[in-house]
């Protein structure tokens, strides 16, 4: 007898609300020009930029959960959309930093309001940005984030090559 839960599963629910949260965002941010990924690159750096930091490329990858190509190719399209500026990093020569423009600054406080607005009405149902269950929903979230998915190369096992076990 299996012990699949009766209905969708924690993944399952999980994937749909990143969908469903990713195409709200585009369509809150269109127009003003930009997509989910580039309000990614731009917001980012913009909290970063206040806390007084130029981040590499590879920095703000790290900091965001992109992979670093695809950061490279979000910050070189929003460099020609003259939001962004990349310029060498002086301490590292294959480094690049980033940083806004005085145009990426002002799109990216529009675009900051207009997603922490549809976050308002998404965390609704739950009392709002502040409630106790925002705050628990939170840390939970967290939890599975900061819980490695990838096994420990020590521990894992090829199985293809090993026989099927005997039912």
């Amino acid at each position: 007898m299996s012990s699949a839960p009766e209905g969708p599963t924690p993944g399952y629910l999980v994937w749909r609300l990143s969908t469903k949260w990713r195409v709200a965002v585009d369509r809150a941010l269109a127009p003003l020009g930009l997509t989910h990924a580039q309000y990614t690159v731009i917001a980012s750096l913009h909290g970063i930029w206040r806390g007084g930091h130029h981040p590499s490329q590879r920095q703000l990858a790290d900091h965001t959960g992109l992979e670093p190509l695809y950061v490279s190719k979000l910050a070189r399209s929003l460099e020609s959309s003259g939001l962004v500026r990349r310029t060498p990093d002086p301490a590292d020569t294959r480094a690049v930093q980033l940083s806004l423009t005085p145009e990426g600054q002002e799109k990216a406080r529009h675009a900051i309001a207009a997603v922490h607005t549809l976050l308002d009405r998404l965390l609704t149902p739950l009392g709002g940005l502040g409630a106790p269950r925002t705050q628990a929903l939170t840390r939970e979230l967290r939890l599975l984030l900061d819980t490695p998915l990838d096994a420990p190369s020590d521990t894992f096992e090829d199985t293809s090559t090993q026989p099927a076990p005997e039912e």
